[in-house]
């Protein structure tokens, strides 16, 4: 299991190195090819006003930091489904609360050999979890010259193993999007303030009121604020989003933890009181 889980951590690493500068390329093509096509534009030209109601054009004259906001709210969307798929996967074939209500009856009905296979039909991390404690179960049950306290930290040590291999991987690249979160406004900040200084300044330069120039700043300064705050208010829904999920999981992983090993230590002391 360490082998998989080190092949998907590496996995996982090469996705995000190659995610994040094809976004990017991606956000730059859109930005010129069809925010900046010159049929947005009055005139087919790309410097003058957006045609009325084109909100491609209005997008497009938000100026370069709206390629760097696209990247970001891609990288969101992307990496966002690739946790989804992840964390989906994880949970196994068939609804959590189900297989751990199955494998605690199991246990109390000692059938140790039903709940590993109910573990190998359900699959994904907290069955994979689930399934090492009730093999070391297996193992320390009848060996002989082992203490009852003995044999119930082994059990636990072998349930908190498998769980450090599993969960690093549910929470691998939420960093992103948590870091999205926080830079997608200050990203859309620099920009307004960008813009408010083309505004300013050009009304400085024309020696009388520009309404157009000061328009077209102020047009600037509003996209890369609505842009920032779009990506960032997408990002803090998806991050809490996850991290409940993840919470779930590890809630259930712990409910079949506990139960495995309350359950052997009930067994054992009948074993000895008989």
């Amino acid at each position: 299991m360490s082998n998989d889980n080190s092949s998907a951590r590496n996995r996982s690493a090469l996705f995000a190195t190659i995610v994040i500068p094809i976004t990017f390329v991606v956000a730059l093509l859109i930005y010129h090819f069809v925010l900046g096509s010159p049929s947005n534009f009055q005139g087919g030209d790309v410097h003058n006003a957006p045609m009325p109601g084109n909100y491609l054009g209005i997008i497009y004259s938000g100026g370069p930091i709206v390629p760097i906001l696209m990247t970001i709210d891609l990288l969101v969307v992307v990496f966002s489904i690739e946790r989804f798929l992840t964390i989906s996967k994880s949970r196994g074939v068939n609804r959590l609360e189900p297989f751990v209500r199955k494998v605690k009856e199991l246990l109390s009905a000692g059938e140790i050999d039903s709940a590993i296979s109910e573990c190998d039909t359900q699959k994904g991390s907290v069955a994979n979890i689930i399934r090492s404690g009730l093999q070391k179960y297996k193992q320390v049950e009848n060996e002989q010259g082992m203490e009852k306290e003995g044999k119930l930290a082994a059990i636990q040590k072998e349930l908190e193993e498998a769980t450090s291999l599993e969960l690093p991987m549910l929470s691998k690249n939420l960093v992103i999007i948590s870091t999205c979160a926080s830079i997608a406004t200050l990203v859309g900040l620099i920009g307004t303030v960008i813009g408010m200084i083309k505004a300013f300044a050009a009304l400085a330069q024309a020696g009388a009121p520009d309404a157009v120039a000061l328009a077209s700043g102020i047009s600037e300064a509003l996209i890369n604020t609505a842009l920032g705050i779009i990506g960032s208010a997408i990002a803090i829904v998806m991050y809490n989003f996850f991290t409940t999920k993840i919470d779930t999981l590890t809630y259930g992983i712990d409910e079949a933890g506990f139960s495995i090993v309350q359950t052997f230590s009930a067994t054992h002391k009948n074993h000895a009181v008989k």
